[in-house]
């Protein structure tokens, strides 16, 4: 079996030489040109493409052991690839390309009484680790954004992906070879053993900047609760649609149909149905029966219980359960106040929606739910940075502070003052 205490070491030291090689490729990165970031990115796009057969096997050897330790549909779902992902893969990569490059921009500019000229300047965060589960899509969207935004990247994919992301991987690597840039501009890490997470959460010896995990809830709060280093994250998509009374029904069903059960395994997908008692009579048994029938679980309360006999009893737990399966729970509220308050108390500042003709309670929604994206009449499921014509995201950010919402080019970024004077000197 060897020595436990060697094996360590040898994964302290392979992620320590990772660290150190990627805070180096920042440093060139940072310096790079947009036409050299997007020759890179537009090979590796090609490559995708042209070895598709590649990454398709070596997806069907994640996938084949993910069924055998007994991953569920939804799981299932994240982790497959096909040809119809893989060409989106390419054009994500391909519309990335496509962005300004947010690098050196002008963010602000101003002049003082003395005379100095200020100007805010956008830059590279530096090196970024990225940790994922189940989706070998985040390896293209993750090593891309950082590359364009002049970020070296980081990415250890899960046990359930590696296979997959490995072979995703090499097209990156394809895409820095033939623009000249580091190998070490996007490292994979070479391990399944879960210590190399560790490892990152420490910072790498300083040549971490930011941690930015993508996956299911005990790995983003082991991440919050360990990392050293800055952490771009969201816990859970606990995410709600209200049908307002003054919601049409047919476009009710539409989007609560859309938002749930399109994709069941996506962060956006709805999990908490809210429908306005004012409007329950007429909405509530339709939108329930609308679900069931498309082979939904329905958990709901009373109102809901009895809007359907099919449907089971809700506990207090399912109002805070991320379901990410083709199960929901349903919930009749006394108008826009206590559905505001539900989202409140068991949300998780992710996506939420109201469906409503009524200007003014889309208007005080939108204002009052403290959520990263909020919607009026609209699939939640366009929670996605490609959606919001980000190119692509490396994931959703629930908290505060500097990136919220999608994670795109634009949040993979700081900034610095450049200070412009003719012999200033401070009095």
């Amino acid at each position: 079996m060897g020595n436990p205490e060697a094996i360590e070491t040898s994964i302290a030291d392979v992620m320590a030489s990772l660290g150190r090689a990627a805070h180096a490729a920042a440093s060139r990165l940072a310096l790079a040109s947009t036409e050299v970031k997007n020759r890179a990115i537009e090979k590796a796009a090609g490559d995708i493409r042209a070895l598709r057969k590649e990454i398709l096997a070596a997806n069907g050897r994640d996938v084949a052991a993910a069924k055998a330790s007994g991953a569920t549909p939804a799981f299932l779902d994240r982790l497959l690839l096909d040809e119809a992902r893989i060409e989106v893969m390419a054009k994500g990569l391909e519309a990335i390309t496509a962005l300004p490059d947010p690098i050196g921009r002008v963010l602000a500019i101003f002049e003082r009484p003395n005379g100095l000229l200020i100007e805010r300047v956008a830059t590279p965060l530096g090196v970024i680790g990225v940790i994922f589960e189940s989706r070998p899509a985040v390896t293209a969207d993750a090593g891309a954004l950082c590359l364009k935004a002049g970020n070296a990247a980081i990415l250890r994919a899960g046990s359930e992906s590696f296979f997959s992301s490995r072979a995703i991987h090499e097209c990156l690597m394809a895409g820095l070879d033939e623009a000249g840039l580091p190998r070490t501009a996007i490292s994979l890490v070479p391990t399944m053993d879960r210590a190399a997470v560790g490892e990152m959460l420490a910072g790498l010896n300083g040549n971490i900047d930011v941690i930015v995990p993508r996956g299911g809830k005990s790995l983003v709060a082991r991440v919050q609760a360990e990392a050293r280093v800055p952490v771009f994250a969201h816990l859970e998509g606990i995410v709600h649609v209200f049908v307002h009374r003054d919601a049409d029904l047919e476009k009710a069903k539409k989007i609560a149909f859309n938002a749930k059960l399109r994709r069941t395994g996506v962060c956006g997908a709805a999990e908490t149905l809210l429908v306005d008692n004012a409007c329950a009579a007429t909405h509530l048994a339709p939108l329930v029966k609308m679900l069931l029938d498309a082979g939904c679980h329905v958990r709901g309360d009373s109102a809901a219980r009895l809007a359907d006999a099919r449907v089971t009893q809700a506990s207090e737990e399912d109002w805070r359960t991320e379901y990410l399966d083709a199960i929901i729970s349903v919930r009749a509220v006394s108008g826009l106040d206590e559905a505001i308050a539900h989202i409140g108390s068991y949300g998780s500042h992710h996506t939420d929606c109201i469906i409503t003709e009524n200007k003014a309670a889309a208007e005080r929604f939108l204002r009052e739910v403290d959520s990263a994206i909020v919607l009026h009449n609209a699939s939640t499921q366009f929670a996605d940075g490609g959606e919001f014509g980000f190119g692509a995201e490396i994931g959703i950010a629930t908290g505060r502070m500097h990136a919220r919402g999608p994670v795109g080019l634009e949040q993979l970024t700081s900034f610095k003052y450049r200070v412009h004077g003719d012999g200033q000197i401070r009095p």
